[in-house]
C-alpha cells in the first residue's frame, strides 16, 4: 500500500493566500475574506512569520506568530493554527507549531474553543491563564465618564503612546487596523491626561475596539474617581468605557475584542520570572474583568487565554486545533 507522501513546512508565500482562505473557511472562520483577512495574511508574511504545511504541493495546515512586547520581556505570540479537517489527526497542528516555536522561550496564545487546542498548548510550556471576555451591546447606553475625553489619532500617534508605555513598537499593527473599514485611532484621556490609546473598526457585528492599551503607571494625578481612586482596574474600565461611547457604528452596536482584556491590563501577563503572574497582578486583572462587565450591560461570550512560558519540556499530546488572533 502507498504511503502518503510527507508533510513539509516552509514559510508561506503570496501564493499561498487562496489555499490559507480555504482552509480558514472549512474550520468555520467568518472574516472579509476579500480584503481584511488577505491584507491581514500579508501583514503576517510581512511583519510575522507564517508557514504553511504542503503535502503532495497542497497547502494543508497554517500558522502564525507575531513578536509582542520589548526586550528582554518579548512574547511570541502565537496568531494563527488551522490544519484542514481532512487533515486532522496527523500531527500537522504541532508539526508546525515546533517550527513557530522553536527557540521562544516566552510564548504565549488565545486558545481557541476546540476541544483539543488547549492540551496542545499546554505541551509547549504554557498553561491557562483566565478567561477572556467578547462584550457586545448597544454603545449608545454607555455614559462618558467623568472628566474623560476621545480623540481621533493617526496611527503613528497611537504606536507612539504604546511605544512610551510599554516599550514594544507596534506602528505597523496599528497601521494594518486603522486600514480596515472603518478603522480609526484613538487617545483616551482624563483630565487631559492621556491614559489609553488604541485602534477600532471593522464591519457590523466585528466593529468595535481592536487594540487597545493603557499606560502602565495610570494617570499622573491620584484624584478621586466616584470614590475609587486612581485604582488601575477601575481606570482601564472606565477608558474602555470611553473610548466606546465615543464610537460611532452603524448600527449602533460595538463589541471589545476579547485581547483587549490582556491589552489593558498588560502589568498582568507574567511575573518578573516569566514563569507565572504575581498575586497582585492576578488580582488586579480580576477586578479590571469585574469592572468592566459591572459597567458593561451586554452579551458575554468566555473563551480561555493561555499564560507566557518559560519554557518547559513538552508533553505529548494529539493536536486538532485551531486559534485565532486579529489584535
Amino acid at each position: 500500500m502507498e504511503q502518503p507522501e510527507q508533510a513539509t513546512i516552509r514559510e508561506a508565500t503570496e501564493a499561498d493566500l487562496a489555499a490559507i482562505i480555504e482552509i480558514a473557511k472549512a474550520t468555520g472562520q467568518e472574516e472579509d475574506w476579500t480584503s481584511v483577512f488577505p491584507a491581514y495574511v500579508r501583514h503576517l508574511i510581512a511583519h510575522g512569520r507564517l508557514l504553511v504545511s504542503t503535502r503532495e504541493d497542497d497547502v494543508i495546515g497554517f500558522g502564525g506568530t507575531r513578536q509582542i512586547g520589548a526586550w528582554p520581556r518579548e512574547v511570541s505570540m502565537l496568531t494563527d493554527l488551522f490544519v484542514d479537517p481532512a487533515a486532522h489527526g496527523a500531527g500537522t497542528g504541532r508539526a508546525i507549531l515546533d517550527v513557530l516555536w522553536a527557540q521562544q522561550p516566552r510564548k504565549m496564545t488565545f486558545s481557541s474553543l476546540h476541544s483539543n487546542a488547549l492540551p496542545l498548548y499546554t505541551s509547549f510550556g504554557v498553561d491557562a491563564w483566565w478567561p477572556l471576555l467578547y462584550l457586545g451591546g448597544e454603545v449608545t447606553r454607555l455614559d462618558r465618564p467623568a472628566g474623560w475625553s476621545v480623540e481621533s489619532a493617526e496611527p503613528a500617534e497611537v504606536a507612539a503612546l504604546e511605544l512610551a508605555w510599554t516599550g514594544a513598537d507596534r506602528t505597523a499593527d496599528h497601521q494594518m487596523w486603522a486600514a480596515r473599514p472603518h478603522g480609526i485611532g484613538m487617545i483616551a484621556s482624563r483630565n487631559g491626561h492621556p491614559i489609553a490609546a488604541g485602534t477600532g473598526g471593522g464591519v457590523a457585528a466585528e466593529y468595535g475596539i481592536s487594540h487597545l492599551v493603557m499606560t502602565r503607571t495610570g494617570e499622573a494625578d491620584s484624584a478621586d474617581v466616584a470614590g475609587r481612586g486612581a485604582d488601575q482596574a477601575w481606570l482601564a474600565a472606565d477608558a474602555v468605557v470611553a473610548v466606546l461611547s465615543w464610537l460611532k457604528p452603524t448600527p449602533t452596536r460595538a463589541r471589545i475584542a476579547g485581547r483587549m482584556a490582556a491589552s489593558a491590563s498588560a502589568s498582568a501577563r507574567t511575573s518578573a520570572s516569566g514563569k507565572s503572574p504575581s498575586r497582585p497582578a492576578i488580582r488586579s486583572a480580576l477586578r479590571f474583568l469585574r469592572a468592566a462587565s459591572a459597567v458593561l450591560p451586554w452579551s458575554v461570550t468566555v473563551t480561555k487565554a493561555t499564560r507566557p512560558s518559560a519554557g518547559s519540556e513538552p508533553r505529548a499530546t494529539r493536536p486538532r486545533c485551531s486559534s485565532r488572533w486579529m489584535s
